[in-house]
């Protein structure tokens, strides 16, 4: 058979093949191993802005694989594990040096929470025994001196599986956990200062499954916050503790938050453009007393989009590539989205999840409705239940995690307790790209800005025509990860004027700040220019 007949053959049973518009397929991205043991699972990640990330799981696995500095143990009588642990729990990853250091907490950190403050420091709530009503606190540094800080009495509440966010205000806010129906704030403002009820977590509750924990919350642009949580979602107005808005339940009515454990994000958000919430993924209603009976069900393989702020919003649905469950979703500098990690049946919970998904998506969200998603290339390590990814500076995603155990379980099970770090770079960090990719110039890394303010971004890109329709300039507030939600999660693209020509290969480009703290709590973001989807590395800045 001639080549001519081969090429007409092979692309008449392509034809005959079913077809769907939902992907497109472009196998791109590139995945390193970075440290084949950093000594704990990585359960719980947040970058901080000393460009280190704290990573840390819970105290009552028994002993990790790092020990604590000479002289350090945790000494704690009720820990269901180990009650004399001379090994750490937490550590810190320096991006630059790419090593870790141990860090030393001791109350229980499991299924816990966390906000970064606007003046960069961590501030981690909850957990199980005897952290359920801790608060930690973790200044970064660049001399390796920090480490945890705890008040254990600093919450009112028990709160295991809640989710926080950062508020305009300064404070955090503390959204329900097990059995906790109500939310609270910190710091406290008095005494007083208490939790209050939140009948929108009764009414999802399923007294089964729960299906409501680790709610999605996002800050809406008006200074509301929009919670979802199982299959629904309210416009919440915490000052006056009233609900703004009740948004139809998701088509299908599947839950998608633990442990049917969907993702979601607030898409890219401008100045004066409505804000929209993609939610993907999840497993369907009985899914997680199936598997605990044996029987992995298939998780969903779609997502949900919907205008927040619109009179009347409606979900839009639309089919990812591959089911999946607990996949994590991280906004990229360019305004996509990248969906990594997961399994394609079963739950969240030990030893629930089956079919682990190694290919991530990228989700382009001003791409037409059916062509918005990219498979790219595959990991060969499961990321299974307590898995976590966060979004570099460089642009690379840290990827860490999966222990599906009650302990660490390294051999004879399905799915091992993984150790390891990776980094996933998308196709944007390609060698060939190197000479359409922006370095910013000024202003300076830690530079302070205000609201409201015009500012101009100067920025060299080695070759390639420049104009105002090729350059973006975003912000991003980088998240505190868990259970396969980025809580405060942020992106927002800056308006700009005309891109002008300063020097050889120099450019220029005035873009306006976010208008209030609705649009971006104060607090430290990395700001980016993209120049045709290609970003450049980040630099971090802090809005006051």
């Amino acid at each position: 058979m001639t080549p001519t007949l081969i090429l007409s053959f092979l692309l008449s049973i392509l034809l005959l093949l079913p077809r769907r518009n939902i992907l497109t397929t472009a196998a791109d991205g590139k995945w390193d191993l970075l440290l084949s043991d950093i000594g704990i699972s990585a359960m719980h990640m947040q970058l901080l802005n000393s460009d280190r990330v704290v990573i840390f799981d819970r105290t009552d696995f028994g002993a990790s694989n790092i020990s604590l500095p000479a002289g350090k143990c945790r000494n704690d009588p009720s820990d269901t594990a180990l009650a004399a642990d001379c090994t750490a729990h937490s550590v810190e990853y320096d991006v630059a040096s790419n090593s870790v250091r141990p860090l030393t907490v001791l109350t229980d950190t499991w299924c816990s929470s966390g906000t970064v403050m606007p003046d960069g420091t961590l501030v981690q709530t909850g957990g199980y025994n005897d952290g359920d009503h801790a608060v930690r606190m973790y200044n970064p540094c660049s001399d390796d001196s920090c480490d945890w800080r705890e008040i254990n009495s600093g919450l009112t509440q028990r709160r295991w599986y809640a989710t926080n966010h950062i508020l305009p205000d300064g404070r955090a806010i503390i959204i329900g956990g097990r059995r906790q129906f109500n939310y609270e704030f910190y710091p406290k403002i008095s005494t007083a200062d208490k939790s209050y009820n939140l009948p929108f977590l009764v009414q999802t509750n399923d007294a089964r499954m729960e299906n409501n924990l680790y709610p999605f919350v996002f800050l809406n642009r008006d200074g509301n916050l929009f919670i979802f949580a199982n299959n629904r979602a309210i416009l919440f107005d915490y000052v006056n503790g009233s609900v703004v808005k009740t948004y139809p339940m998701i088509p299908g009515g599947d839950p998608r938050s633990y442990p049917s454990t969907g993702s979601a994000v607030l898409l890219p958000l401008k100045n004066n453009i409505g804000a929209e919430v993609l939610v993907c993924g999840g497993a369907p209603r009985g899914a997680y007393v199936n598997a605990s009976n044996g029987n992995f069900m298939n998780a969903l393989d779609t997502c949900g989009r919907i205008r927040i702020d619109d009179p009347s919003p409606q979900w839009v649905m639309e089919t990812m590539p591959t089911a999946r469950v607990m996949g994590d979703m991280v906004l990229l500098p360019n305004g996509n989205v990248l969906i990594i990690n997961g399994a394609g049946s079963g739950t969240a919970g030990w030893e629930y999840g089956r079919d682990p998904i190694l290919s991530p998506v990228i989700y382009r969200p001003d791409n037409p409705l059916g062509s918005r998603f990219e498979v790219q290339n595959s990991s060969s390590t499961p990321r299974m239940y307590h898995s976590t990814v966060v979004l570099l500076r460089d642009g690379r995603v840290l990827v860490g995690g999966s222990n599906p155990h009650t302990y660490y379980n390294f051999t004879g099970v399905l799915f091992p307790t993984d150790l390891t770090l990776e980094a996933f770079s998308p196709s944007y960090l390609d060698p060939e790209f190197a000479n359409s990719r922006p370095q910013i110039v000024s202003p300076a890394s830690q530079s302070r800005i205000g609201y409201k303010q015009q500012i101009p971004v100067r920025f060299t890109i080695p070759t390639g025509r420049v104009n105002g329709s090729s350059i973006m300039v975003t912000m991003v507030a980088p998240p505190f990860t868990t259970h396969s939600f980025s809580m405060n999660q942020r992106l927002l693209i800056l308006s700009g004027g005309n891109v002008t020509t300063v020097g050889n290969s120099t450019y220029q480009v005035r873009v306006m700040t976010p208008d209030s703290g609705n649009l971006a709590p104060s607090g430290y973001y990395i700001l980016f220019v993209v120049h045709r989807d290609i970003p450049s590395v980040g630099i971090w800045i802090r809005i006051t």
